[in-house]
C-alpha cells in the first residue's frame, strides 16, 4: 500500500512538472531528481507511522490486555491475589 501511494504522488509530481514546462514555468528546484528524492522520503514516512503505530500498539494495548487478563485470573481464582 504504502508503494502504491509513493507511486500515485510520484507520478503526480511527474505530470505537475510537464504540466508547468509546458506552459513555460520552470523551478530549478523542481527536476525529475528533487521528485524521486520526495518520494523516497514520502515512503520512508509511511513505513515510519506504520511502524511507530505496531510499536504503540505492541507496547500499550498489550500491557492493557495483560493486566486485564491477569484480572480475570485473579477474580477465577487461578492465581493468588
Amino acid at each position: 500500500m504504502k508503494k502504491d501511494i509513493a507511486t500515485l504522488l510520484g507520478g503526480f509530481l511527474t505530470a505537475l512538472l510537464m504540466f508547468f514546462g509546458t506552459i513555460g514555468i520552470s523551478f530549478e528546484w523542481f527536476t525529475m531528481d528533487s521528485i524521486n528524492a520526495f518520494v523516497i522520503l514520502i515512503g520512508a514516512f509511511v513505513a515510519l507511522v506504520i511502524n511507530g503505530y505496531a510499536v504503540w500498539k505492541n507496547t500499550f494495548v498489550t500491557k492493557k490486555a495483560q493486566q486485564f487478563k491477569e484480572n480475570a485470573l485473579k477474580a477465577q481464582g487461578i492465581i493468588k491475589k
